[in-house]
């Protein structure tokens, strides 16, 4: 499973009430350009071109649970998965978390697979969202 990065702002968006991470519409977007912790809403993220199973400004990422046990949330999501149909899905190598409630699609991490990666017609991707851990969590 590739490590979560998260982004700088995301620390402030969340003390100002940009994220409310158990109703906001999280979804995550593919990119094969590499994000930059300095980065902060959707409009600095290239996305892989739209189709073949890609759709532009990404795949909802279902909230499953949002637990707090001793002081510590944790943020878990559904897996997200991308199926390629009539074409190939990529290269992309970045799969990126962000906000599509707030107005500007505020980011909140990514993930890093290491190398580019195409998913060829009828084949599938999933970003595995860890289930026991979560994506994150505060403390």
């Amino acid at each position: 499973m590739a490590a979560f990065n998260k982004f700088n702002s995301y620390t402030k968006d969340l003390a100002t009430k940009v994220h409310n991470l158990n109703s906001d519409t999280l979804k995550i977007i593919l990119t094969n350009t590499a994000p930059s912790s300095s980065n902060t809403v959707l409009a600095d993220i290239t996305q892989i071109a739209n189709g073949n199973g890609y759709t532009t400004n990404g795949t909802i990422a279902t909230f499953t649970s949002g637990n707090t046990s001793s002081g510590t949330y944790k943020l878990i999501l559904a897996d997200v998965t991308f199926t390629a149909s009539g074409g190939s899905i990529g290269p992309f190598q970045y799969a990126v978390l962000y906000n599509s409630t707030a107005a500007s699609g505020n980011l909140i991490g990514w993930w890093d697979y290491g190398s580019g990666l195409t998913v060829t017609t009828g084949n599938s991707f999933t970003v595995d969202l860890d289930q026991v851990n979560g994506v994150l969590t505060i403390t």
